[in-house]
């Protein structure tokens, strides 16, 4: 999680000039949440093993997607990793299911041959 989370603030980074060219140009108002949106999601990468991580991550796609206010492409890119996060949450549930049944093969006896 902490290295799509690193992933999409370069991605919203690399959105800046998209918005430069295409919209109307960078504010300080919409450059600012972009940069420091950025900013908390690289601060946030490092923080994925409070218990809270998840709710935090789940916030930022909220904040991500409430960009589509700045300008349409960073409400796609919101969206693309709104996505990316629902199935990263398909895979967390998976693979915790599997460890709850004992059926990872870290989990499996090994008999000595």
């Amino acid at each position: 999680m902490a290295g799509t989370l690193v992933l999409e603030a370069i991605v919203v980074l690399l959105a800046l000039p998209v918005v430069a060219d295409v919209g109307g140009g960078v504010t300080w108002a919409s450059g600012g949440y972009l940069v420091a949106l950025a900013l908390v999601m690289f601060l946030g990468a490092g923080l994925q093993r409070r218990p809270w991580a998840l709710a935090f991550d789940l916030g930022l796609q909220v904040l991500l997607i409430a960009g589509a206010v700045i300008h349409v492409s960073i409400g796609v890119i919101g969206i693309v990793f709104a996505v990316v996060w629902g199935f990263i949450l398909v895979l967390r549930h998976d693979v915790q299911r599997r460890m709850d049944a004992g059926l990872l093969p870290s989990q499996r006896v090994r008999r000595p041959r």
